[in-house]
């Protein structure tokens, strides 16, 4: 299960890794925490009034088709975009947006899914979020509480079966290391590089996401089936933009995994390992004995 903050996240965080184990026959959900209603039109081929007075229905359509693409089950928890406050000072946030629920009701929402879907690894942003978006601090948030309470009897006791997953991970996309080895595979081939000016302002206090990577999937067979499904939010993603700057066959041979951080593990999986299921044997999760 991988859980996300807004429709088209679960299309550029870790996509080719969902569609390799559904077609090597893993059961994969992605949970969609909202709607994305208060997304910005980035492509713009689609910046049209028709298309911003339905923004919420043009992104549900937009996750139906990027679901269907990548062969995952799909829920949305139902929580509403808070959007990307800008501005100094900062204006509040929306009342009652995703990222001014109290963390109780927004975990219990998360912990309802994950006893139904039951799985044995859950994905989830890192304690920033990925990039500092409130929506994403939140999903990380209620992943991590959820990880902790599903499997937890005493917690939302009329929210389903205890289950407990057995792995949990953060996924680390948009590491400096990997744009410096697109950046200089792109330069070596007489190419033009977009991330020039993206690695020149790179604050020189700012961590390296790939320094906590223990764990890299290999799923360049399917790059091409994530970049369809990117293309499916035909809202939020210019097909001319940074996204696809980068041949396939260079990804491929410079940077063929997506990369995670195992945080918390009920089995025996030793790092750095390859596979999201490392260690996991049993077909069923069981919560340790305290």
């Amino acid at each position: 299960m991988t859980v996300h903050a807004h429709p088209d996240d679960e299309s550029s965080k870790g996509a080719a890794t969902t569609a390799r184990y559904v077609a090597e026959g893993h059961e994969v959900m992605v949970v969609t925490c909202t709607g994305g209603e208060a997304g910005s039109i980035l492509n713009p081929a689609m910046d049209r009034p028709e298309v911003l007075d339905n923004m919420a229905e043009i992104r549900r359509a937009e996750m139906a088709r990027a679901a269907e693409i990548l062969g995952v089950q799909h829920r949305w928890l139902g929580f509403v975009d808070s959007g990307l406050p800008e501005g100094d000072p900062k204006p509040p946030l929306p009342e009652g947006c995703f990222a001014t629920q109290p963390l109780d009701v927004a975990t219990e929402r998360l912990v309802r899914v994950v006893r139904e879907f039951r799985p044995h690894v859950l994905v989830t942003y890192d304690e920033n979020g990925g990039y500092p978006h409130p929506d994403h601090i939140r999903c990380h948030e209620i992943s991590v509480a959820a990880f902790d309470a599903a499997g937890d009897p005493d917690r939302f006791p009329e929210s389903g079966e205890p289950w407990q997953p057995l792995k949990l991970y953060y996924s680390h996309g948009f590491s400096k290391r990997r744009m410096v080895a697109f950046h200089e595979a792109l330069l070596a081939r007489g190419l033009e590089s977009p991330y020039e000016e993206w690695l020149k302002n790179w604050p020189a206090d700012r961590a390296d996401p790939a320094d906590r990577v223990t764990t890299r999937v290999r799923c360049a067979d399917w790059f091409e089936t994530r970049d369809k499904a990117l293309l499916a939010h035909e809202t939020q993603i210019d097909p001319t933009s940074r996204w696809f700057f980068v041949p396939l066959e260079i990804q491929r041979e410079i940077w063929p995994t997506e990369d995670y951080e195992l945080v918390r593990s009920f089995v025996d999986s030793p790092t750095p390992e390859d596979d999201l299921f490392a260690g996991i044997r049993s077909p069923v999760a069981v919560r340790p004995a305290v």
